[in-house]
């Protein structure tokens, strides 16, 4: 161990050299770069790997048994996926403070090593990957969105996948997986649509002329959406009807609000109910609204 020691001393004054040009310029101080490397515990480094791997693969695994429980039991697929994010968070953590345990010798001469020019350089280097970091730990604490919510943000509409130490990941309902980053959500507003449950309201707007049938109309809205498979009916079903003007167009404006029993089922359910009233206005002869007159 002493023998790689005596050669990590010169390796690291050449290092040294080419990072900084003045410090080539200054007498080098041996015993300080001795202390150095005497900081590294070699054969810690080895097991970290072996810790690092270990960690990864039970990442992989978590990955697995939270996709496949989540298929099979979709009711608990948002509680599955909290936890998952727990998980990898406490992981991701432990793994980083135990490598840094078992790799380096923290005593009074490391910290004062460390907390020199090299931890400045680092600092100013990772300045983005550590607020990231920390507003990753802030919003696992405040929570302004979970894991399985259907969140809007910055123009992008999805459902959240993953909250990690560095970023978030979004998957689009166009099937695009979407990353951003942790700061961001600290300075921009955030909409959640179902915040931690399962179910999710959706809004539905239909307009029909002003001269025609507005009761019909709003009944066959209602019962297109009580008689929908993916309606959740433990929650009421709102039917809201006023007048709609604009510059060249009037009319009625019969607005849905229902819920969804699951939010992967928003776009069917948005479907199969404009499919149900647009079908049946056309039978009952329900028609738009028509020109305005000036």
């Amino acid at each position: 161990m002493m023998r790689w020691k005596t050669r990590l001393v010169p390796v690291l004054a050449i290092l040294a050299c080419i990072a900084d040009p003045a410090f080539a310029q200054n007498d080098i101080n041996a015993e300080t770069i001795g202390k150095l490397s005497g900081i590294v515990r070699w054969s810690g480094v080895i097991t970290s790997l072996f810790v690092v791997v270990g960690a990864w693969a039970f990442l992989r695994l978590l990955k697995r048994f939270v996709t496949a429980f989540s298929s099979e039991f979709s009711s608990r697929r948002l509680i599955l996926q909290k936890l998952s994010t727990l998980a990898q968070f406490v992981i991701y953590v432990a793994t980083i403070l135990i490598v840094l345990l078992l790799s380096f010798r923290f005593d009074d001469t490391a910290l004062a090593l460390i907390g020199g020019t090299a931890a400045v350089a680092i600092g100013f280097a990772l300045k983005d990957l550590v607020a990231s970091f920390i507003a990753g730990v802030i919003v696992m604490l405040d929570r302004p969105f979970q894991v399985g919510d259907r969140v809007s943000f910055g123009g992008e509409y999805g459902d959240i996948t993953a909250i990690g130490l560095r970023s978030v990941r979004m998957q689009t309902l166009d099937d695009n997986i979407i990353t951003i980053p942790n700061s961001k959500f600290l300075s921009d507003i955030t909409s959640s649509g179902n915040y931690g449950a399962l179910d999710m309201q959706v809004v539905m707007d239909f307009y029909i002329g002003a001269d025609q049938d507005i009761d019909e109309a709003r009944g066959i809205v209602n019962e297109a959406a009580l008689s929908s498979r993916y309606v959740f009916l433990a929650k009421p079903v709102v039917i809201l009807v006023n007048q709609w003007v604009s510059d060249y167009m009037c009319g009625t404006r019969i607005r849905l609000k229902a819920y969804v029993l699951d939010t992967r089922h928003e776009k069917a359910f948005e479907t199969d109910v404009n499919l149900r009233v647009l079908r049946t206005f056309q039978t009952y002869g329900i028609r738009p609204p028509s020109t305005a007159v000036k």
